[in-house]
């Protein structure tokens, strides 16, 4: 049977499902205090600088708070800052950390440690290479200020502190001294909740506690990660449930809060239902791809990279997860996030158009395909990220590839694509997902652009051009010279296949009428509250 044909027959089974243990309600009089949700995927890492994953980003945010934080319009607010100077022509910055403001094991936040955090994420973000790039000196000039020494003026440099998409978390300096390519343990943090990693049962459950020592900030519009970050609730519960009947079910019966990423067919089941909401989770959208591992046979060769555009059909990615509704996705999904200042059709040509198969077999053969194995990294817990590796796996298949479709929950496809080896020792080829809006709002914030090889997000491409590109964007002396320069970063992305596009679709989330508060954007726990 097919997903699609499974899953509207949902609302008359969903109820009968049985529940597991985990699922069962606390007592009573503690209901009010504890919300319940269900994540997108297993929370297999804990640390959120180690992998760009969405739902270790979201943990991340309940545990860690930043520098600044960044509102929809991508503008920066103090958050564990009291705010910034900025001397000798934009080629020093000090940064004063507010008054008062504490770890989870009630030591003071100080400047060493902030030091140490950005150093560490900076290692890993690609707005934060470029901010460290540009540093000459990064220094505690006491427990309160943190100072930048620039070898130039670099404007954005609060903005790069604020990045929602993959944020600097701050952590205690023991924390943020581990190598940024090895996975903490410690879970201390700055943020609104403490981690229960004595309750941690990696696939399964996942617990948080209100931290009574944090310190939100006293003004402001609480804005996507800006804004005062009140804690309503004494603890967040994550409940892990890949079975779509079973997390529909424990919704409607109220077992549990908040269902993140349902499937699309679930959402009218939902919407019949009086005591359910159903919400866009990010009005900008989520971006898809598909990344192709340049260290490797055959996608380290242009040619048959570049063979791969004229057979890929946006649509077919998003009518697989989204359906048909268009008013769930769009097909003219270029670089950057449309409707974003660098959103345009620059170099798309090779994705447009009538879509032609054979012309691929053609130029795969005239490339020198010679039947090497794709092994394309398939996810069974994300609806999403399933249905487009399957429809990768069949379009590969179409084209004459020899593909082999690797199967497994979310959390080993994390650990999987951070494996640079070759195929033969469990390496692998094409991998795919998709990214907020945020992330890919600008050529500071896109993870997928850079040409930093080994250094770079996976699929490692090397491709020194975009590296210009990018130096030159931010360099920019205006506006029109940075959109200017983002087009011709999309010609090369396209021209060199760094990734493929597949189109934009909006994620909706469902959660209890009785919760108020939800601050858009991402999966956000502080401001909400039952009512």
């Amino acid at each position: 049977m097919q997903r699609r044909q499974f899953l509207p027959a949902l609302g008359a089974t969903a109820l009968a499902s049985p529940l597991a243990p985990p699922l069962a309600r606390p007592a009573r009089a503690a209901e009010g205090r504890v919300l319940r949700f269900v994540p997108q995927a297993n929370l297999s890492s804990i640390d959120p600088i180690w992998t760009t994953a969405n739902v270790s980003r979201n943990h991340g945010y309940l545990v860690y708070d930043t520098l600044y934080g960044s509102d929809r319009q991508y503008n920066p607010h103090p958050q564990l800052a009291a705010g910034h100077v900025v001397e000798d022509d934009g080629r020093r910055w000090i940064i004063t950390l507010r008054d008062g403001i504490r770890f989870h094991d009630n030591e003071p936040i100080r400047a060493r440690d902030a030091v140490a955090s950005i150093n560490r994420w900076g290692r890993r973000n690609a707005f934060g290479q470029k901010l460290l790039a540009a540093t000459a000196e990064l220094s505690a000039l006491d427990d309160r200020r943190i100072q930048f020494r620039l070898h130039k003026p670099f404007p954005l440099l609060v903005h790069a502190l604020a990045f929602a998409g993959q944020p600097a978390s701050i952590m205690p300096e023991r924390v943020a001294l581990t190598d940024p390519f090895r996975q903490i343990t410690d879970t201390t943090g700055s943020g609104p909740f403490r981690f229960l990693r004595d309750e941690y049962n990696s696939g399964a459950f996942a617990a948080y506690a209100r931290f009574e020592g944090y310190k939100p900030v006293e003004s402001g519009t609480p804005s996507l990660t800006a804004g005062p970050k009140i804690a309503h609730f004494d603890r967040i519960e994550w409940r892990i449930i890949t079975d779509g009947a079973t997390a529909s079910a424990a919704l409607q019966s109220g077992e549990i809060d908040w269902f993140e990423m349902p499937e699309y067919e679930l959402l009218e089941l939902f919407r019949r239902n009086r005591n359910l909401a159903v919400e866009v989770l990010d009005s900008g959208g989520n971006n898809g791809f598909l990344r192709l591992n340049h260290l490797n046979a055959p996608f380290d060769n242009k040619a048959i990279r570049q063979a791969l555009l004229y057979g890929v059909q946006q649509a077919d990615f998003m009518t697989a997860n989204a359906g048909p509704d268009r008013a769930n996705w769009r097909d003219d999904t270029g670089v950057f996030t449309p409707g974003s200042p660098y959103a345009s059709d620059a170099g798309l040509e090779p994705l447009r158009g009538p879509r032609d198969i054979e012309k691929t077999k053609r130029l795969l053969r005239e490339a020198g395909y010679a039947n090497q194995p794709v092994r394309v990294l398939g996810t069974t817990d994300i609806p999403a990220v399933t249905a487009w590796s399957q429809v990768a796996a069949d379009l590969f298949r179409r084209m004459g590839l020899n593909v082999d479709l690797a199967i497994s929950d979310w959390g080993t496809v994390l650990q999987r694509r951070a494996s640079q080896e070759p195929l033969e020792r469990g390496g692998w080829s094409v991998t795919t997902s998709g990214f907020s809006s945020y992330d890919f709002a600008s050529p500071a914030t896109h993870p997928l652009i850079r040409g930093n090889g080994r250094e770079g997000w996976f699929g490692w491409p090397t491709i020194p051009r975009l590296e210009e590109l990018r130096d030159a964007w931010f360099d920019a002396p205006d506006e029109a010279s940075r959109q200017a320069i983002a087009a011709d970063i999309q010609r090369t992305v396209i021209d060199e296949v760094a990734y493929i596009p597949t189109g934009t679709y909006y994620f909706r989330t469902a959660l209890r009428k009785n919760l108020t508060g939800r601050v858009e954007g991402l999966p956000i726990f502080w401001n909400i509250r039952r009512v």
